[in-house]
């Protein structure tokens, strides 16, 4: 064969050299010597470097504006008040039970009686954007404990499940960065110590022993990027290099700008005529002022020092931050947002130059991002589990009575999760936009209400409970002005 058209190549296989030469990011040569990829699976790349990843963004957080902001948004976007769950049975009365059950328990979910549900919704999504992941333990509880549903959730940093550890059991399952899987790869345990192996503080000054918690007990929540990923990677871990470089600079400028408002003086004075004169007592030269041995004190704002003849003064010129250091932490921010996934404006505050449309392109596109992780991660992987150990245990404990449960527990479960709705961008154009799609048929107002958070049954509910209200009051609140709502008029009137 010609080698016109084939070579050999490093793994000693024929490839077609204009197949090679399609993918310039394959090639080697000088621009790619310093290219460090290695091909490695995910689980080798990530363990070895968890550790430091977790201790240097949880510092970044607490120490870089700019990270903390990135953290906080997210987890409010991505929460809010609450991800609440709405039962999809047809039958009314058993499902406003299971609600009105469920908002008495969401107060004691948590075994630390820190928060509620929703508050634990929002630290373990705290967790995970700062950390990777995050576990939850499902504690029951006893009868007589006098809870709703003797159930609680105990919220666990990464670290109480041991990434490095790697080990064959006696059953013959594995166990695979402190998670065990059993022959068919399905997770049946999570080997977790008994308190935080890095927490000093911790009353347990003994051994920290491991347990085995079954994985029916143990929740494991953490986006997954690769397949076969096992455990969680923190949000900055894109950025960290950059935001502590950034910060460094940052930091610079600042002292630099600190010397640069310094009102510093030299003052220079002719030599005296003959030989120095020497302190008998320490041995240094004598320096002769106006009143002999005075020393000359430092200027300060306004001073007016009179010099005698022959002296001269020469004040401090240091640098200042430079025409381009806008254009740069700009431009620096503006890829550490892309990195860590919040728009720009939001992580910074800078609103400069963004008009109502621009924005409204670029938070379209971060709510659906937030929405993929909300149905696809904390959805999937935090509510519904806890939401059927809650049916279950609520039904075990005699709290609800559903009839044939154990053959309609799927039925039972169904359940619709919504998120908190996303404030209007524009308010009066948004809500006619969504009344012109009921009108069309394009929605119904379950779901428009399901998208602002809030439940058409209520609704209405609350509507008729107004109406009925304001009619035995003699109230009518039906006259509403309309407005003339024009995108291209900046001024809005109201009609009469």
């Amino acid at each position: 064969m010609s080698g016109r058209y084939l070579s050999l190549s490093r793994s000693s296989v024929l490839v077609p050299e204009r197949i090679k030469a399609s993918y310039e990011g394959a090639a080697e040569g000088r621009r790619s010597s310093g290219w460090d990829a290695p091909d490695t699976g995910v689980n080798s790349l990530i363990m070895p470097a968890l550790r430091n990843l977790r201790s240097r963004s949880r510092s970044a957080v607490r120490n870089d504006p700019y990270a903390a902001n990135v953290i906080d948004k997210r987890v409010s976007n991505l929460i809010g008040t609450g991800i609440t769950p709405h039962p999809r049975l047809l039958d009314k009365a058993i499902r406003k039970g299971m609600q009105e059950l469920w908002e008495d328990w969401v107060d004691e979910a948590d075994a630390d009686q820190l928060t509620d549900f929703y508050g634990l919704q929002a630290l373990v999504a705290r967790t995970v954007e700062q950390s990777g992941e995050c576990f939850i333990r499902l504690r029951p509880r006893r009868l007589e404990d006098g809870y709703a549903v003797p159930l609680q959730l105990q919220c666990l940093s990464p670290e109480f499940v041991p990434h490095d550890k790697f080990e064959m059991t006696r059953f013959g399952n594995v166990i695979r960065a402190g998670i065990e899987f059993n022959g068919m790869g399905r997770r049946v345990a999570y080997w977790c110590y008994r308190n935080h192996p890095s927490d000093k503080s911790s009353l347990n000054m003994g051994y920290n022993q491991l347990v085995r918690i079954t994985a029916e007990q143990m929740l494991h929540v953490f986006e997954p990027l690769e397949p076969g990923q096992l455990r969680g990677v923190p949000r900055l871990a894109p950025v960290l290099k950059r935001l502590r470089s950034l910060d460094n600079f940052d930091d610079a400028v600042l002292f630099r700008q600190e010397v640069a408002n310094l009102f510093a003086g030299f003052v220079r004075k002719p030599a005296p005529d003959g030989p120095p004169q020497i302190d008998p007592l320490t041995g240094a030269p004598v320096k002769f002022d106006r009143d002999g041995f005075t020393p000359m004190v430092g200027l300060e704002p306004g001073t007016m020092q009179e010099l005698l003849p022959g002296e001269q003064v020469d004040f401090s010129d240091p640098p200042d931050a430079g025409n381009n250091y806008p254009d740069f932490m700009r431009q620096q921010l503006m890829a550490a947002a892309a990195g860590s996934g919040l728009p720009y404006e939001l992580m910074t505050g800078d609103m400069q130059g963004v008009n109502d449309r621009a924005i409204r392109v670029v938070l379209n596109e971060f709510r659906r991002r937030l929405e993929q992780l909300q149905f696809q991660v904390y959805v999937h992987q935090l509510c519904r589990p806890v939401r059927k150990a809650w049916l279950d245990m609520a039904v075990l404990s005699g709290a609800l009575d559903l009839p044939d449960y154990s053959q309609r527990r799927r039925e039972y479960q169904r359940t619709r999760w919504v998120p908190q709705g996303w404030a209007y961008i524009h308010p009066v154009q948004d809500v006619q936009s969504r009344s012109m799609e009921i009108a069309a048929g394009f929605g119904s107002r379950s779901e428009v209400c399901l998208r602002n958070g809030t439940d058409a049954e209520v609704v209405d509910e609350e509507n008729a409970a107004d109406i009925a209200r304001a009619k035995a009051l003699g109230l009518n609140y039906s006259s509403l002005p309309a407005i003339d709502d024009d995108p291209d008029e900046p001024d809005q009137k109201v009609k009469k």
